[in-house]
């Protein structure tokens, strides 16, 4: 049984994933670790599911060095075993949102001071409890959902990244290739759909979203590069936040001023009006643009979307 398992995303970061492999043998020999306490593999195209399922079997702690799309492929494995007791989840951030490592207090520190004391400080660090919910009963879902004009602009960036039209693989040049969809995308709403879903109370309320802007679903307090529309959000509550946002100057103030001090908290309460679950169901068009966890969704769940509780886990966090 290994301490920990590493499984590197190789494409991420504009390859940094290779980087890191080849730098953790020094990092871990560093911090005392023989190599019969640890491994890193690359992560697989074909046979991903598999490739995750015997690196949880064979570990404490499984590290995934990627983005929020790796993270999300070894919890949705996860959630459909038997490891979600016994198994820690760990994050090195490497994708363009990162918006769970930003939450988790991850992503500044390896920014800021690097690889080296980025990992010295997540071997080491506490694990904190952390939701997690399934879409249509075995996609897990950690972070966000949405559909509308941020789901168009995520679809339209992957297309553009798959058929060669970004050029570079850099953080920022994602980041500035973003902002050009959103121009191009920027009249785009949502077409017909309804959302439903369950009080805190247990109340269940239905709502008629059809030629909303977006409707965005969160679990943590995190969208989008690390905005936060939502209020109060809790990663641990059993609660989700919704947003319904009805036109464009709703998105950009949530998206602009929902992180700064009293001023987001009455835009989120007030003006977004941000809404807690329990459980939630879209019924949506066939080919409406959807986004779970900054990864295309669009085209590959059908008309009804439903968002239930699936367990808790135990994933490292680091202190601010």
């Amino acid at each position: 049984m290994f301490k920990f398992v590493f499984l590197i995303n190789p494409i991420s970061g504009g390859g940094q994933g290779k980087v890191i492999h080849q730098y953790l043998p020094e990092i871990m020999e560093s911090m005392g670790f023989t190599a019969d306490q640890w491994k890193a593999d690359f992560t697989k195209r074909d046979g991903m599911e598999q490739q995750i399922l015997e690196a949880l079997s064979s570990t404490e702690t499984l590290i995934a060095v990627g983005g929020d799309g790796t993270v999300s492929s070894v919890l949705s494995v996860m959630i459909n075993s038997e490891y979600t007791k016994t198994v820690k989840i760990g994050l090195i951030p490497l994708g363009t949102g990162n918006d769970l490592a930003r939450v988790l207090n991850l992503y500044k520190p390896y920014v800021d001071k690097g690889l080296l004391f980025l990992v010295r400080r997540l071997l080491t660090a506490p694990s904190q409890p952390f939701d997690i919910w399934k879409v249509n009963g075995k996609t897990a879902f950690a972070n966000y959902f949405s559909g509308g004009i941020d789901a168009r602009i995520a679809h339209d960036f992957n297309l553009d990244r798959s058929t060669g039209a970004i050029k570079s693989c850099s953080v920022i040049a994602n980041k500035l290739h973003y902002v050009r969809r959103f121009f191009a995308d920027r009249n785009y709403k949502l077409k017909p759909a309804k959302l439903n879903y369950v009080t805190e109370d247990g109340m269940n309320r239905w709502r008629d979203i059809s030629g909303y802007r977006t409707v965005i679903v969160g679990n943590i307090p995190s969208f989008a590069s690390g905005s936060n529309p939502f209020y109060k959000s809790n990663m641990a509550d059993g609660l989700l936040e919704i947003v319904c946002v009805c036109n464009i100057v709703q998105f950009l103030l949530g998206i602009a001023l929902g992180t700064v001090p009293v001023l987001g908290n009455l835009l989120k309460k007030y003006f977004l009006k941000s809404r807690k679950a329990k459980s939630i169901t879209f019924d949506l068009a066939e080919d409406e643009f959807l986004q779970l966890d900054g990864e295309d969704l669009s085209g590959k769940v059908g008309k009804k979307v439903t968002i239930e509780y699936a367990c808790k886990i135990q994933i490292l966090a680091l202190g601010k």
